[in-house]
């Protein structure tokens, strides 16, 4: 398989930080400075300054909108000493080494100027045949001006780039002094010693007992977690328990009464013993019956009336 050619590759997807989309030489247009023109006989020479401490996306991007800025583009890009950076600004975490070599791996640039001044002069401009200095438009004062580069937006020199919002160096540098312990700590149990790390030795002693409780906490919060998955699991088994059981003397209970509907018939007990105690429910006697049926004898209460007429009454000779 033959390989492709650089004319045959597919483009790269335009940056949406593109000053221009149908010139590609257009120059942008700001309100309060003017953009020169660019040459179109040879390269385009941009020039990008910083400290570039951590370097980060945020740096990649700046960059990569200068690159892209015209067709041809020969990016410089300046890096402050440590002891420039740290005279003006502050202690970086990365030496001016580190920094150099951070900017030579980042495929936009094509030349680091190490060393670089804290503000650029008419020298540098010439000594290096700079176009354009590229930053953002956001004015960053020093003890010499309100704008160390309001001299290059005067000579039309300026070209302004988008920032990218949400990283910054100061960004990384809170993250890692909020969380110290936690790295303090990772790379004590990497060995690193406390005297490489510059810990005293109280320190060193209270990030051992914040490890410490830190365990017992974690220890105790799986317990929990486990113990809590234990007890949910048998109430669990327990409801489909109790589910079946009620289940099964749901079943039983129709069998029962399916029986007992059975033995004594489709009519109701109750209802067969109230017929029979209802007084509606026996039969009338018929007039026949009347004759046959012996009326009640009627005992006569005694009187001494009677007792005569009784002996009255009697067989001759009964006296």
């Amino acid at each position: 398989m033959s390989q492709r050619t650089s004319s045959e590759e597919e483009p790269e997807p335009k940056s949406q930080t593109n000053f221009h989309q149908e010139d590609p030489w257009a120059v942008p247009t700001n309100p309060y400075f003017k953009v020169n023109p660019p040459p179109r006989d040879r390269p385009v020479r941009i020039y990008c300054d910083g400290i570039y401490d951590l370097f980060h996306f945020g740096h990649a991007k700046a960059l990569e909108q200068a690159k892209k800025a015209f067709p041809e583009v020969y990016l410089l890009v300046g890096v402050c000493s440590d002891k420039l950076t740290h005279q003006r600004k502050g202690k970086t975490v990365l030496t001016d080494v580190e920094r150099y070599e951070s900017l030579r791996h980042c495929k936009w640039v094509d030349e680091v100027v190490e060393d670089a001044p804290w503000y650029v002069t008419q020298e540098f401009l010439d000594e290096h045949q700079i176009d354009y200095v590229a930053h953002d438009d956001i004015p960053y004062a020093s003890t010499e001006s309100n704008d160390v580069y309001e001299f290059v937006k005067k000579q039309g020199k300026f070209l302004p780039t988008q920032r990218t919002e949400g990283v910054s160096t100061s960004d990384l540098i809170t993250r890692i002094v909020r969380d110290y312990d936690e790295y303090i700590r990772r790379n004590l149990e990497r060995g690193i010693s406390a005297k490489d790390l510059g810990l005293s030795f109280f320190k060193e002693q209270e990030l051992n007992v914040k490890k410490q409780v830190s365990g017992i906490r974690d220890t105790i919060r799986q317990n929990w977690y486990g113990t809590r998955d234990e007890i949910k699991y048998e109430l669990d088994e327990f409801k489909n328990e109790v589910r079946q059981t009620l289940q099964f003397w749901e079943g039983r209970s129709q069998e029962f009464v399916k029986g007992f509907t059975n033995l004594f018939g489709t009519e109701s007990v109750v209802h067969k013993i109230l017929r029979i105690k209802s007084p509606n429910s026996m039969s009338p006697i018929n007039s026949d019956e009347e004759d046959v049926v012996p009326k009640p004898r009627v005992n006569a209460q005694y009187s001494p009336d009677c007792e005569s007429t009784s002996k009255s009454l009697g067989p001759p000779g009964s006296d």
